[in-house]
Parts: C-alpha cells; sequence; structure tokens
C-alpha cells in the first residue's frame, strides 16, 4: 500500500553531535517527546542498532489516555541520520545536516490513515519543535 509521505523541519541552534545526543539519548528524549504541556513521556529505551527497538511512551498527564511509540532500526549513520519502521510497517527517515553550526533536522514519515495528514503534520511538528526548545536552552 502505497503511503503519502509528511516532512518536518526545524533548524536547532546547537552543534550536530548535541543534537544527535540530545534527540536519540533516553534520558533527553523523556523531556522533549510531546506535542504539548498536558501530555508528557514518562520513559524511553533506546537500543540504536540496526534491528534494536525504540520505545517512548507517550501519555496525557491527566491519565486519560497513553501509547507506546515503538520502531525498529532498518539503517543508522551515527551523526547524520536513521530510519526505522513502526510495527504497522509505517517507515521515518531523520536527517541531521550542518547549517553554519545549527543543525537542521529533517523527519520524512509514512502518514497513518486514521488521522489527516494536517492533524499528523501538526503533531510531529510540534514534537519537533519542542525538541528544538528543550535542546537549545540545555
Amino acid at each position: 500500500m502505497k503511503r503519502d509521505k509528511i516532512i518536518i523541519q526545524a533548524i536547532v541552534s546547537a552543534d550536530i553531535e548535541k543534537v544527535w545526543d540530545y534527540y536519540t539519548r533516553p534520558e533527553h528524549i523523556t523531556k522533549w517527546n510531546f506535542a504539548s504541556e498536558d501530555w508528557q513521556c514518562p520513559h524511553a529505551s533506546n537500543d540504536m542498532r540496526v534491528g534494536g527497538k525504540y520505545i517512548a511512551r507517550m501519555e496525557a498527564k491527566d491519565g486519560s489516555f497513553g501509547f507506546d511509540f515503538e520502531a525498529v532500526y532498518d539503517q543508522i549513520i551515527v551523526g547524520k541520520r536513521f530510519n526505522f519502521t513502526m510495527p504497522d510497517g509505517r517507515e521515518v527517515r531523520v536527517t541531521f545536516k550542518d547549517a553554519d553550526g545549527k543543525t537542521e533536522v529533517s523527519i520524512s514519515f509514512d502518514a497513518e490513515t486514521e488521522n489527516s495528514i494536517e492533524l499528523q503534520r501538526q503533531g510531529w511538528q510540534a514534537i519537533l519543535d519542542n525538541f528544538k526548545k528543550y535542546t537549545e536552552r540545555n
């Protein structure tokens, strides 16, 4: 089944090494991996190797809803990019590029069919924007 691809981006005012670490280390993931202040990411694990699993618990702070975001790594080029596949077969590619001392983070992902393309784009962009804010202030 052909799926629509959604692409989001952010320019983070930090070097690639810091951006990569903050994006991939569980102790940082739990601090930024949510789209709004009424959500949280209480725990995350990241076995960052081909065939390794990424898991992040995402839930509303009031306990009304939550889910585990899971994926398995297909390709990793440390400091540059990684690809992973979610259990439903959707693929994600995250790239990190130097932008004059800052870092451009670009995420391309297969859309799911339950929510509109725009809602998915807004949700993923909000999480990436939260990552940018967290990384720049720490």
